[in-house]
């Protein structure tokens, strides 16, 4: 991806997702899950996010996994860098941040430590995200929140 120039607002929305993650978990090898309905705005977020990590001095390896079903994930990915044999993510304090359609979905919901769902349009939520951002206008996010309880049942359980 091109390098893009942050906006004040974008920057202050990343840095406030991270400064959550991190105070949550601060070291370790550590999962950060980025979905969305537009893959290429969670790719987006996740390069960011991995970005402002390294800001703030963390470890941080992006892996862009597109449509990887979870069994693929769990063998290619997670398993390696838990290991601490994911080539480039040896760091024993190393945040790996994936992109992926279905990372929040079913049981890989568990998987990650932190979990990022950035609204693409008029969607619902996923209810599998730590954090919501209406990412609408790229440039000016926003943390979103929603009332769970009005969810369909149905909600998070793929796109």
């Amino acid at each position: 991806m091109g390098e893009v120039t942050l906006t004040d607002a974008r920057r202050a929305q990343l840095d406030s997702i991270v400064d959550e993650f991190l105070h949550n978990s601060r070291s370790g090898r550590r999962l950060f899950a980025v979905d969305s309905l537009s893959a290429e705005q969670a790719e987006r977020w996740a390069d960011d996010l991995a970005d402002r990590l390294r800001a703030k001095g963390q470890p941080a390896f992006r892996v862009s996994l597109g449509d990887a079903g979870e069994a693929a994930l769990r063998a290619d990915t997670i398993e390696p860098f838990r290991k601490g044999e994911l080539a480039g993510a040896e760091d024993p304090d190393t945040v790996l941040v994936v992109d992926g359609r279905g990372v929040l979905d079913g049981s890989a919901h568990g998987l990650w430590h932190f979990r990022v769902w950035t609204l693409a349009g008029d969607e619902l939520p996923h209810a599998g995200g730590d954090v919501i951002v209406d990412a609408t206008d790229e440039d000016a996010p926003t943390r979103y929140f929603y009332d769970y309880c009005k969810l369909p049942p149905s909600a998070g359980d793929g796109h």
